[in-house]
């Protein structure tokens, strides 16, 4: 799929990005575990993840002995818990990516509580043989520096569990902001669940009652447009780009993106921002840790890049595991458009400034990623015959994303039947 760069001097756009999937499956979760329900979730996202999500929650309550969440590592997570506590037999599975997602961790913790589920295939990968039942809870330890969505399931489950739930959690916490919007969403369904110390967090017994909720726009998809200002403006642009829908306020750790890149001309739900683009003017190398925000890695890696400023970020570790091995898959990609970062194992993504000499046609591949497609699209401003194969990953989070792009007069990528046969 061929995108061709036609950016007028200056872009002006108006631009709703989507409501928040994080927000969305979660409250699906949570609203499923209420005895009853009573409303309707409003402004729930439409993108496949949610959608998935959705037709997990269904189909069990239809009574269904297999569910196949396709690539949608949330719901894999989530209902992995949400059906050890539902009564009978279900097989869980998902994408051959999904399958190759450790999700070891989150299925010991549950054992540990008295849940039955065995391995069908790979020890500690999808998919699952899931034999639901009532647990009693009770007190629990798990790691944490992995992935935040084990936390945030088991604690989801818990005031559905007869003693409820202690989970005392070791080591680095990671995307802790997740947690925290985890904990906002129980307490908003009417549960108990509050911070005992900084490791400790303890749920009370006695379930949920629905409650009305709307869901928030969503700070990963508000990111690539924080990303196109701050890199058309440092190009020379003039910037003019509103936001609408986003909470200033939100417990989204991605919300940091406004923060990062300050960008004269972005305005939020119609607010002026008057903040000027500021890291440009460091001339040292940036240090970011990304343990409570990866989802925005992507985003600010090539955003770096294009700005000509060196950094190190910290914080990745839960990169290697997600749709793709993101830490390689922006390795492989900036080097394209000529960039050479490093790794240091798994805890150090690194540029120092090595330029190499860029691809004169770059091919952009996404790996089956809607973040590697949306964080690279903003690339264009500066890579006249740039492509990005396979654009329709977006549809993952964010389905109207190229729709958005012409609004800033980009064209939707085009067919290039010499890349990948037209599809």
């Amino acid at each position: 799929m061929q995108m061709t760069q036609k950016f007028p001097k200056k872009l002006v756009a108006s631009i709703t990005p989507p409501t928040s999937k994080s927000v969305s499956n979660r409250a699906l979760m949570l609203q499923a575990l209420c005895p009853e329900q009573l409303y309707t979730i409003a402004n729930l996202a439409i993108c496949d993840d949610t959608q998935h999500m959705q037709e997990g929650i269904a189909a069990k309550q239809a009574g269904a002995e297999l569910i196949d969440i396709g690539a949608t590592g949330t719901a894999m997570r989530f209902l992995t818990a949400y059906l050890s506590i539902k009564e009978g037999e279900t097989i869980l599975t998902g994408s051959e990516r999904m399958q190759q997602r450790p999700i070891g961790t989150l299925v010991e913790a549950l054992r540990n509580l008295g849940a039955d589920i065995t391995y069908i295939n790979k020890e500690g990968y999808p998919p699952l043989c899931i034999h639901g039942r009532q647990l009693r809870g009770g007190s629990l330890e798990v790691k944490a520096d992995i992935s935040s969505q084990y936390i945030s399931a088991l604690l989801m489950i818990g005031p559905c569990l007869a003693e409820g739930l202690t989970l005392h959690l070791t080591g680095e916490i990671a995307s802790r902001s997740y947690i925290e919007l985890t904990l906002d969403l129980m307490r908003h369904y009417g549960a108990t669940a509050e911070w005992a110390d900084e490791q400790t967090i303890r749920v009370a017994a006695g379930g949920y009652a629905d409650a009305p909720l709307t869901v928030e726009g969503d700070w990963s998809g508000a990111s690539y447009w924080y990303e196109l200002a701050a890199v058309a403006a440092h190009l020379g642009h003039e910037v003019d780009i509103r936001l609408h829908g986003m909470r200033s306020d939100s417990k989204q750790g991605d919300r940091i993106v406004a923060d990062w890149l300050r960008v004269k001309g972005v305005k939020l739900n119609d607010n002026i921002e008057e903040h000027l683009q500021t890291a440009e003017e460091n001339n040292c190398q940036l240090a970011k840790d990304f343990t409570h925000c990866p989802d925005i890695a992507q985003t600010m890696a090539v955003t770096y890049c294009l700005l000509g400023i060196p950094f190190t970020f910290t914080g990745i570790r839960s990169l290697r595991i997600k749709e793709t091995d993101r830490v390689a898959a922006l390795i492989n990609e900036l080097r394209k458009l000529g960039f050479v970062l490093h790794a240091e194992g798994d805890e150090r993504l690194i540029w120092d400034g090595t330029r190499c000499t860029a691809d004169e046609s770059p091919v952009i591949a996404t790996y089956d990623d809607h973040r590697m497609a949306m964080a690279f699209a903003p690339a264009t401003l500066c890579y006249e015959n740039l492509t990005i194969e396979h654009p329709e990953v977006v549809t993952k989070s964010y389905p109207g994303f190229w729709e958005d792009l012409k609004k800033l007069r980009i064209d939707r990528p085009t067919p290039n039947p010499s890349l990948d046969g037209g599809a």
